[in-house]
Formats: structure tokens, sequence, C-alpha cells
């Protein structure tokens, strides 16, 4: 079976202001980066649209609403001081959101082993009705939930490395018994939530943060004590990853000190957790990493790392 790639040109009609730095740029420089030789393995699927319904397993009517009324038909809206919608922002988020439950459906049915999904806006900070930090609605929560619901899962992990907290993603799954959710982040940095404190209703939440200028060696010591030994007793029947990259040492935003070697060693780590207790079953989710060459240097590392499982 081989790794699938979700992407779609709409992802590029989500336009952010001048000098912001989600910008398109960061799937210009993915998909070049995925057009080598190298990557011409890959099952290449167009992000479909999600349906409404898909949405409200996270979010309430009125956050739909909310969201597709406040898309301008021309410019640039503010929905707050980082996250901003143009004409295409809602179908970009759609995209985004229905490539992750069309990922997870490919993976259940053993159509493919794994999937990357290359598309934006990003997800994990968006909250049952609050759109912030350049997210819209909550991807992997969403992608969770519909595994659980449609497919009956029982336990699915929620593995969020992105340099800061995806407070959206721990907000939608608090509650939620079925879900394990960990992240690794910088603190202090925004949103400033992620205290190791905060586990969930059902234990089911686990946070990691990382000190500013810390590198790879902290976190692997941190995912190898701690977060492995936990996905592991949980023992997923699929995994989600929240694959943030912003991480990176190069990257503008955090000050965290990770290679590209880090993250190839990271998503090795989690498809032997998948070998070992979800059948391989692994669906990844862009989320951050801003500046444009690590973006692409680390992506093409982790996309690499998926396709060695299908060998």
């Amino acid at each position: 079976m081989a790794t699938a790639l979700y992407t779609h040109p709409d992802c590029q009609k989500h336009v952010t202001p001048p000098g912001h730095p989600e910008q398109v740029a960061r799937l210009d420089y993915i998909e070049h980066a995925l057009s080598r030789p190298a990557f011409a393995p890959l099952d290449r699927r167009e992000a479909p649209v999600c349906s409404d319904a898909d949405i409200l397993l996270c979010h309430p009517q009125s956050h739909l609403d909310r969201i597709t009324s406040a898309e301008p038909a021309s410019g640039s809206i503010a929905l707050d001081g980082d996250t901003h919608m143009s004409p295409g922002s809602t179908l970009a988020a759609r995209r985004a959101v229905g490539a992750c439950v069309a990922a997870v459906d490919a993976v259940m049915a053993e159509d493919v082993q794994n999937a990357f999904v290359a598309c934006r806006p990003p997800g994990h900070h968006a909250e049952q009705e609050t759109p912030m930090g350049f997210c819209l609605f909550g991807t992997a929560a969403i992608a969770a939930r519909h595994a659980m619901e449609r497919h009956g899962l029982k336990r699915v992990a929620i593995i969020d490395f992105d340099v800061h907290h995806g407070n959206g993603s721990q907000a939608l799954l608090w509650d939620e018994a079925r879900a394990l959710f960990i992240s690794s982040h910088q603190n202090p940095l925004w949103p400033g939530t992620g205290m190791a404190q905060d586990t969930g209703a059902h234990n089911n939440i686990q946070n990691h943060p990382l000190p500013p200028h810390s590198d790879g060696r902290i976190m692997r010591a941190t995912y190898e004590a701690e977060v492995f030994p936990a996905v592991a007793r949980f023992n997923p029947e699929l995994i989600i990853v929240s694959a943030g990259f912003d991480a990176h040492a190069a990257d503008p935003l955090a000050q965290l000190n990770w290679s590209t070697d880090d993250f190839a060693w990271l998503t090795r780590q989690i498809c032997d957790l998948a070998d070992a207790h979800s059948n391989g079953r692994v669906v990844s989710t862009l989320e951050g990493g801003y500046d444009l060459n690590a973006l692409a240097e680390s992506v093409s590392a982790h996309v690499t790392v998926l396709m060695e499982r299908t060998e």
C-alpha cells in the first residue's frame, strides 16, 4: 500500500495579508519539494470538500455560520490579530477538513497505509466557537471524531508536535475518553496554554512544555520517557499527527532548535508505534512551519519516512 498525499489548489486561495507567516507560499514550497522524483510513488489525491456534518462533529452550527458569513467578497478581514479570511478561505478550510476525513477513510479501508495532508489553513488552535491562531476549524480533532463515529474506533491518539500548543484540539477533545491528545510545545510561548497539569476530563490529555532554546536531544528524551510509553499504554487503533514544523531551529516564530533529522526521527518512532498498535495507520496533517526552506526540507523528511513504511 502507498502513502497518500492530499492537497488542492483551492488551499492556496486562502490569502493572508503581506508579511503574514501563514502564507500561500508555504504550499508552493511543499509542492515543489514533493515534486522531486523520489516522491513519484506518492498516491496523489485531491482534497475533497467536507460536509457540514463533518464540521459539526466538533463545532456548533453557530461557529460554522460565523465563519461562512465572515468571508469577504474581496480583500481581507481579520477575525483577530492573527487570523484572517479572504475570498476562498472557507473553501480552503473545508478542503483541509475534507482531506483529513478522507485520509481516515482511506487508511481504515486499507486503501493506503498512511497519509499526509498538505492543506491550509491549519486547524489545531480553533476552539469550539473561536477561530484563532491562523485556524478556522479543528481539523485534527474532527478527523479523530470522524474515526470514532463513522468507523467505531474506541481509541484514537493525536500527537501534536507543533511548537505552539494545540489549544483547540485540547479543548475539542477535553472530555473525549476515546481520544488521547498529546502535545509537545515551547513554553513560554503563545497561546500560553498546555501546562503539564492539564490532563483532560478522563486523564486523556498529556502536555509536555519544552523550554526555549532546547534542542532535539531534549525532545527525544521527553518523547522516549513520556510520550511513547503513554501511547503504547493507550493502544490506539489510529494515530493522527498534527505535524507542525515550526520547532525547527530556523523558524522565525519560536525558539526551539530541532533539526530536520529530529522530525525524521520523531516520524519514524510514531510509525513504529502505529505498526505495533494501529496496523500502521497514520494520518498526518500540516499545521505550522514558517521558514519556507526549513518547512519544505522538514516535510520532505517527514513524508520520506511515511513512504518507507509502504515498501
